[in-house]
């Protein structure tokens, strides 16, 4: 054999082996492009249910029946054609008595005349005099609620999670805002919302 002819099968035998190695990172890169396009929608959805929810935007809100601290009945579905809100709170919750009253002067007192609005605390899991002391001392005048076994607040997000959220739906009984904690700018978001809603 020639020098020639050995020069031409290293050649081709270092191309190969270029080729091939070139060939397995193009397919380990592909693979794990094709994992990263698997994994980011779950990464995104992990992130966005961090405040608890177990409901979504655009989801119909779940129905209910509940008590109010008067007695009288209510059934979430028969205020369809309304725009609702509901106020998730309890006597323990720092950040719920902080946020109450801004809901009762700037929301409750501006639209409680409306019979487009409906206003709804739902209390969770704490006996009538307990509810009746705390609304009391908050100076809240809207509707409350009980929701004995918190089975209401498990209706739109972990039972375990943390109370304070609002969660407002249109006439057609679909979610269209929900809020986490108690934050002016995203108090001020909700807000618009609403008037926007009610003034369609």
């Amino acid at each position: 054999m020639t020098h020639s002819s050995i020069f031409n099968l290293k050649f081709m035998y270092f191309r190969n082996r270029k080729t091939h190695e070139h060939n397995r990172m193009t397919v380990k890169y592909s693979i794990l492009l094709n994992l990263i396009l698997l994994v980011s929608p779950l990464v995104l959805s992990q992130d966005l249910d961090d405040r608890g929810y177990i409901v979504s935007v655009g989801d119909r809100a779940p129905d209910f029946k509940a008590e109010l601290t008067s007695g009288e009945p209510v059934n979430l579905s028969d205020f369809k054609g309304k725009v609702v809100m509901l106020q998730f709170t309890a006597s323990w919750c720092g950040v719920c008595r902080k946020e109450m009253p801004f809901i009762e002067k700037e929301i409750w007192q501006e639209l409680k005349e409306n019979d487009d609005f409906v206003l709804l605390a739902i209390d969770r899991d704490e006996p009538l005099e307990t509810v009746l002391n705390y609304t009391q001392e908050a100076g809240i005048t809207y509707p409350v609620c009980l929701d004995p076994g918190a089975d209401i607040f498990a209706l739109y997000a972990k039972r375990e999670a943390g109370i304070t959220r609002n969660v407002i739906i249109d006439r057609q009984g679909r979610i269209i805002y929900l809020t986490r904690l108690f934050n002016r700018e995203e108090f001020n978001s909700m807000k618009e919302v609403i008037f926007n809603e009610i003034a369609d």
